[in-house]
């Protein structure tokens, strides 16, 4: 993580910035308790003997360094180091010409998302269950000024970590190792927000969206990405068991029906940017994830099904706005 100083223009003097000083500390703590955190270490520690300033975060794949600036040898070595961070689930990267080719096409989804939102040139992003920052780069390459990413799986922490390593400039982006829960109340803060991926895993969406909408300044804007259920109104699904192989499912609503929980928890100006199908295109096992992905989570016969029977995963994109001078529900 970058020092407190690399904040200090975007969070200096705001009720926030005492919170992210602590938060640092205690980050490392979090990180050392791991037992693959040693492991880890030394190969973010070997990846930190090639620098680059030649970056470009606006492509679909993120560039970092360029292919004729290293050895073969040398990106054998970096390739190796890469995959002892494995699986990647959000990608692609280029490094020095090494394509981390991770399970989920993020490009696809960024792409879907992108013209629906607000412009993010100047903004103050937050991105929560962020993973290993790849969103954080493209909003970053789309002009934020800032952004702080959240999540608590070790493993994407030292993924980010991995990719801007290489980094030798200040790419004005921060990782903390936590979840929303951690987040402080009343934050009124960000320009944007971010949830993708996030909201069929709490047991109380309306909560989740009580706290997205208290981390946005008035005004703000939520980017919201879920899964959703083909039908009208109030319409959702609750897995009795697993839904795509996922214990951690709890509820699928119908487009509308987020609309209308978006609108119980105060939003306006909501929108549904983009509803989608996820395709083996999107969502596949590569040899930088190898382990199940969505062609094993799908009926073999009817791939309009998960295994369990369900309709297969479709996601929607949404924004909604915080009102002006608004306190939170």
């Amino acid at each position: 993580m970058n020092h407190p100083e690399t904040w200090t223009n975007a969070v200096n003097n705001t009720s926030l910035q005492p919170w992210l000083d602590e938060q640092v500390a205690l980050a490392e703590r979090i990180y050392s308790a791991h037992g693959d955190y040693s492991r880890w270490l030394l190969t973010l520690e070997q990846l930190s003997h090639y620098t680059t300033s030649e970056t470009d975060f606006s492509l679909p794949v993120i560039q970092i360094g360029k292919r004729d600036h290293l050895s073969e040898q040398q990106k054998n070595e970096i390739e190796q180091l890469l995959f002892n961070l494995h699986p990647w689930r959000k990608g692609p990267f280029n490094i020095f010409g090494i394509t981390i080719d991770s399970e989920w096409r993020s490009d696809i989804k960024w792409h879907r998302m992108i013209n629906g939102i607000t412009p993010l040139q100047g903004r103050r992003v937050l991105d929560i269950g962020c993973g290993n920052g790849y969103y954080m780069l493209r909003m970053l390459g789309a002009g934020a000024a800032w952004v702080l990413g959240i999540d608590p799986t070790i493993l994407f922490n030292m993924q980010f970590k991995a990719v801007t390593r290489f980094i030798n400039h200040d790419i004005r982006a921060d990782l903390l190792p936590i979840g929303i829960d951690q987040l402080p109340d009343d934050l009124d803060y960000f320009d944007t927000v971010f949830s993708m991926g996030v909201l069929y895993h709490r047991r109380s969406p309306i909560d989740h969206l009580i706290k997205l909408f208290s981390c946005l300044r008035p005004g703000g804007e939520l980017v919201l990405e879920t899964l959703v259920i083909e039908g009208a109104g109030d319409q959702l699904l609750l897995p009795e068991t697993r839904y795509a192989k996922m214990r951690n499912i709890w509820f699928i609503p119908a487009p509308q029906a987020l609309k209308t929980w978006l609108h119980r928890c105060g939003y306006i100006n909501i929108r549904i940017v983009d509803v989608s199908t996820t395709s083996p295109a999107e969502q596949r096992a590569t040899e930088w994830m190898k382990f199940e992905s969505l062609k094993d989570f799908l009926d073999p016969d009817d791939h309009s099904k998960t295994v369990e029977g369900h309709p297969a995963p479709r996601r929607a994109i949404l924004v909604a706005q915080r009102p002006g001078n608004s306190k939170r529900p």
